[in-house]
């Protein structure tokens, strides 16, 4: 489980409300060959919301690549919501090809006609009783056969995996701006433990900082 976020030099992920806003070239260019590894993409519907999210499409040289090792040309894009108040007519789900078709995560105490509705338009995945659980939604798309899962937030999601434990990576562009929103890069629950991350990589292009950490061995949480 891999998370990739984009924030800037004061930690905002967000300009205007968008994360894009906070994008350059070389994260751009990171974001893409992310996307090509990954099995399926993991977002949260208020990031589909305020990105105007579409189905993922790859370089023709990428779809190439995925094809010699058996994927499907482009990744699927998995939607957590628990709401199921999604654009059916958007193209993230009226564009999406048969081999990677969107998916949506939700829980069992969604509205009935809600979930109905989402099963005419994706493929829908019951992960949780009363809210989404993170544990739950990453078993059911391992037996799905997405085993890399990529995910492009947002902040509230990305807390959800930290809090249970269920993000083992975490790549992080630091943008080289400031004066964005007041919204961290994560956003865990009330109550929720420390997890530490050790650094295993960084690099730096055209004044974007790249970080890469990886999570510290299961239940283990730093002393200090």
């Amino acid at each position: 489980m891999t998370g990739h976020m984009v924030a800037g030099l004061d930690g905002t992920a967000a300009i205007g409300g968008r994360v894009g806003a906070l994008s350059t070239r070389p994260d751009q260019a990171l974001f893409r060959a992310m996307r090509q590894i990954a099995d399926i993409v993991l977002v949260g519907a208020e990031t589909v919301r305020r990105e105007g999210y579409g189905r993922v499409r790859l370089s023709e040289q990428a779809q190439a690549q995925r094809r010699r090792l058996g994927q499907p040309p482009n990744p699927p894009v998995a939607v957590i919501s628990r709401s199921l108040e999604l654009d059916w007519t958007a193209s993230l789900f009226a564009d999406a090809p048969e081999d990677a078709p969107t998916h949506v995560i939700t829980c069992a105490a969604a509205d009935p006609e809600r979930l109905a509705e989402a099963e005419r338009f994706a493929t829908v995945v019951v992960a949780g009783d009363e809210r989404v659980e993170p544990a739950a939604a990453l078993r059911a798309l391992a037996e799905l056969g997405h085993h890399v899962v990529l995910c492009e937030g947002g902040p509230t999601w990305l807390g959800e995996l930290v809090a249970a434990d269920r993000l083992d990576e975490l790549c992080l562009s630091m943008s080289p701006l400031m004066g964005g929103d007041r919204l961290p890069v994560a956003v865990t629950p009330e109550g929720a433990g420390i997890n530490r991350f050790e650094l295993k990589g960084i690099m730096a292009e055209d004044d974007t900082l790249f970080l890469r950490y990886e999570a510290e061995a299961r239940g283990g949480q730093g002393d200090e």
